[in-house]
């Protein structure tokens, strides 16, 4: 078996996770802004699951912002790569930088000194 070919279905298979897990993500944030404006309270046992939506969302916001500012330098759209990449997270970060990676590059580059 092809260890690309692995490499692309699993890609595959985070990808869909992270879509459904961040939708649910964003569901959950309005279902709390909606539950705090009616004076509501969210039940007791998706409390820590909020928490971890949270820490989710904002870590997908940093990628997206992230993918955004690299996005021009790769010939693809700022805003839509900051979006594909908010809602699939670290792995459309990994997809901009294959093949072109600054860190690989600088690697390369001090690998060649005396």
């Amino acid at each position: 078996m092809n260890l690309n070919y692995f490499k692309e279905k699993s890609f595959f298979v985070i990808k869909v996770i992270s879509i459904v897990a961040i939708a649910s993500a964003i569901g959950l944030e309005l279902w709390h802004i909606q539950a705090l404006a009616t004076n509501n309270y969210l039940p007791i046992i998706l409390n820590r699951v909020l928490i971890i939506a949270h820490f989710a969302l904002s870590a997908h916001f940093i990628e997206g912002i992230i993918a955004a500012f690299y996005a021009p330098g790769k010939n693809h759209q700022p805003i839509q790569y900051g979006i594909y990449t908010f809602f699939v997270g670290t792995i459309g970060l990994l997809e901009l930088f294959e093949n072109h990676s600054q860190i690989t590059d600088f690697l390369n580059k001090s690998e060649s000194k005396p």
